[in-house]
């Protein structure tokens, strides 16, 4: 018998779609733009034309990384990221009209853009593979560790608004949990690749809920412990719960053991008790929650938000036309709320949507995903992503108390921005292993002419019946059986006739 052929299936590769709807958010966000100058200055920036071709550049620079080293990969999350961006670089800009002479925040902006698109090219093109990444487990994890605890050394760390979560080199500031982020998900899902047969043996039952064994607490009493450190050392509530929730929530994916998830949700609830108790700007926090009205000096910046919202009503006022500076921090905290003042919650609810979108394929790339440690790092990024959106516009819009966490690829800052083109990056890259080709092998050669190559067993005819050999040998035989029958025929006439 030759040797079997590869017999490939193609599925469709989808990259003139991904084309297609990365020119529709370019437009959109280009547009935009367009609008903002007209409707603010009544005439276009003389530099808008070269900024027209760089952002088409750029994006086009990402499709064909995107097109050359991960063809199979997902079409759909790329157009939406380039959709994001160009939004946030629009109301950027808007906001710097409102000084006079303008800002340079967008100009800081679209630098900051290069710099993400360029690593988000390095992760397509160098990155072929994520596999290889589960190998450095505990060295990824101490760096990760290492970048949240980094705002800490002295000299070099830096306190804003009452977190110290920046480290300050010169006149350039970063905020290293947004690398870690991204580190500490790659840790978490190799070690519990690694750990999850341990970690999913039930213990006590307790109403109906199996809690771990008592053995096994020692990782998320870890984590919890770092992420109070986190809460008191820095007082961030935001990254604490970020940190802590990506782990509880990759845990659970893991073991699909739902009292880890129960038992992580009391023990944050725990320590953000501890935090409101201790600190006074978490007291502050929860108070422009529950009662922003009854203290305008002290809680100006969310009532600002919140009549910006209100006057902006259901499809806002125009690009260009509200007045959305009157909000603090309204270039990166609450751009949330100047979209929604000049868009209208119309403009709000379609941008939770993309974000929504991003999640869902993020979270399909997952459930696609048949290697352990592809499906729970996909899963880990995608639910940071939508715990990070949850929070951020759930504090502006007062469903949540604010944590200070940034609105991904729309708020000003550039560590944000360059980290979360990475976690696209890398969502990609395991979507284009997820979805590439399937190789099958067929029984025999494409040259096979005879039927002695066919080797049919004494139970042939019930192998036959169960459907368990391919139809050529199904053929084969029926010729084979055919071309005896006549021989026997003609055999048995020449020796009548003799």
């Amino acid at each position: 018998m030759s040797t079997a052929a590869p017999v490939t299936v193609l599925p469709r590769k989808r990259r003139g779609v991904e084309l297609l709807l990365i020119a529709f958010a370019v437009a959109i966000g280009l547009g935009g733009y367009t609008l903002v100058d007209l409707n603010a200055l009544g005439e276009l920036t003389p530099s808008f034309p070269y900024l027209a071709g760089g952002c088409a550049l750029l994006a086009l620079l990402a499709h064909v990384a995107v097109r050359w080293r991960l063809p199979y990969a997902d079409p759909v999350i790329l157009p939406c990221v380039v959709l994001l961006n160009g939004l946030g670089l629009t109301m950027i800009h808007r906001i710097d009209l409102i000084n006079a002479p303008p800002s340079a925040g967008a100009r800081q902006q679209l630098i900051w853009t290069v710099v993400g698109v360029a690593m988000f090219i390095l992760v397509a093109v160098l990155l072929r593979d994520h596999r290889p990444l589960q190998g450095y487990t505990y060295t990824v994890g101490l760096a990760g560790i290492v970048l949240l605890l980094l705002p800490l050394v002295p000299g070099l760390g830096t306190a804003k608004f009452g977190a110290q979560i920046w480290i300050q080199v010169g006149p350039y500031s970063f905020q290293p949990a947004e690398a870690a982020k991204v580190c500490l998900a790659i840790a978490f899902a190799a070690y519990l690749v690694e750990k999850r047969d341990v970690l999913a043996l039930a213990g006590w039952r307790v109403l109906g809920l199996d809690l771990p064994r008592a053995r096994d607490l020692g990782p998320i009493l870890a984590m919890w412990l770092l992420s109070l450190a986190i809460l008191v050392l820095q007082r961030d509530l935001g990254t604490s719960l970020l940190f802590f929730g990506l782990f509880v929530m990759m845990l659970y994916v893991s073991t699909e053991r739902a009292g880890w998830a129960v038992l992580g949700t009391c023990l944050f609830a725990a320590g953000a008790y501890f935090g409101y108790l201790n600190f006074g700007h978490v007291r502050v926090r929860v108070g422009a929650w529950l009662h922003p009205f009854t203290d305008y000096d002290l809680y100006y910046q969310v009532i600002n938000a919140q009549f910006g919202i209100a006057w902006g009503g259901l499809l806002g006022t125009g690009l260009g036309l509200g007045r959305p500076g009157l909000t603090p921090l309204a270039r990166s905290d609450f751009i949330a709320a100047a979209v929604g003042e000049e868009l209208g919650m119309t403009g709000l609810m379609a941008v939770i949507l993309v974000y929504g979108l991003v999640v869902a394929r993020g979270l399909r790339i997952a459930l696609q995903c048949r290697e352990p440690f592809g499906k729970l790092l996909a899963a880990g990024l995608s639910f940071a992503f939508a715990l990070q959106v949850f929070a951020i516009l759930g504090g502006v819009t007062r469903l949540l108390p604010l944590t200070g966490l940034t609105t991904p690829f729309m708020s000003q800052g550039g560590s944000s921005l360059v980290c979360n083109w990475i976690v696209v990056g890398l969502l990609l890259v395991i979507s284009h292993h997820v979805r590439k080709p399937a190789v099958t092998v067929s029984p025999l050669s494409a040259d096979a002419e005879t039927t002695q190559l066919v080797k049919v067993p004494a139970s042939g005819g019930s192998a036959l019946r169960s459907g368990r050999v391919s139809e050529r040998t199904r053929f084969s035989v029926r010729e084979g059986a055919r071309k005896r029958g006549a021989s026997a025929r003609t055999l048995r006439a020449a020796g009548d006739a003799g």
